[in-house]
């Protein structure tokens, strides 16, 4: 337990966010200037594209999308979870998160025979007062689209990464089954890889979701501060930490029953 809220607030205070926080308060109680510039720094080279970039593409370089068709053949294709956002109305339809891509790609997968069975994260959701799970609701979009039912598997319910891979281990082990293609944002890819790698799963990476142009060249716009740079420095920080906290911690993750 209290390594499980290490990892949930420590990144509080190595992201820019608490850093520049942490600084402000220094600042202030102790009078000095340095500490207030310093948080500036901070705030200013976390929220410009060049940063961000840099960070992003280093994370999505360790491993190139690949097409459909010379992804496998494998036993089964694994779509992580986080591709929903809240449903906020009845009948108003499905509310896609931006990893969308990551369902699309399984459907797709699957759709070109790459492997027969397709699992979904068997993430939490409530959706209007009703307690359901993401994979749940993708399974149904799945077969809406052409996906044969007895090929969709949703798992128990799980709350991250680690437990996704210790899961689906579990799971594909169950059905004697060994190599899948994993299926996540190209950012996202190297821990998850990790905790799969680290569960006993053989895996084909297939990333998508890529957010940096790795032929893009640099520019005076690349120095402009801005929000979504913010967020992807902080995505990016907060996934090195991931990938170095589950480094050092290598207990896995419980299957979920």
């Amino acid at each position: 337990m209290a390594v499980l809220v290490f990892n949930k607030f420590l990144p509080l205070f190595i992201l820019p966010f608490g850093m520049v926080c942490a600084l402000v308060v220094l600042a202030v109680v102790r009078k000095k200037r340095w500490p207030a510039v310093l948080a500036l720094v901070v705030l200013y080279g976390a929220s410009i594209p060049l940063v961000s970039n840099l960070l992003l593409g280093w994370l999505e370089a360790h491993y190139p999308a690949i097409p459909v068709a010379e992804a496998g053949p494998a036993d089964a294709v694994v779509v992580l979870g986080g591709i929903l956002g809240p449903q906020v109305a009845k009948d108003a339809g499905m509310n896609w998160a931006e990893s969308v891509e990551r369902f699309q790609a399984g459907v797709a997968l699957v759709q070109a025979g790459r492997a027969d069975r397709l699992y979904f994260s068997g993430a939490p959701r409530r959706a209007l007062g009703q307690q359901t799970t993401e994979g749940e609701e993708l399974r149904r979009q799945a077969i809406a689209l052409g996906v044969a039912p007895d090929k969709i598997v949703v798992t128990p319910f799980v709350d991250n990464t680690a437990m996704e891979a210790s899961t689906i281990a579990a799971l594909l082990k169950a059905e004697s089954r060994k190599r899948v293609i994993l299926v996540t944002t190209a950012w996202h890819l190297p821990r998850a890889a990790m905790q799969f790698r680290r569960a006993g799963v053989e895996f084909i990476p297939f990333p998508v979701d890529f957010q940096v142009d790795p032929m893009r060249r640099i520019g005076v716009m690349d120095f402009v501060p801005n929000a979504g740079s913010w967020q992807g420095t902080e995505t990016a920080i907060r996934e090195c930490y991931g990938y170095a906290f589950y480094a050092i911690f290598r207990r896995p993750a419980a299957p979920a029953q």
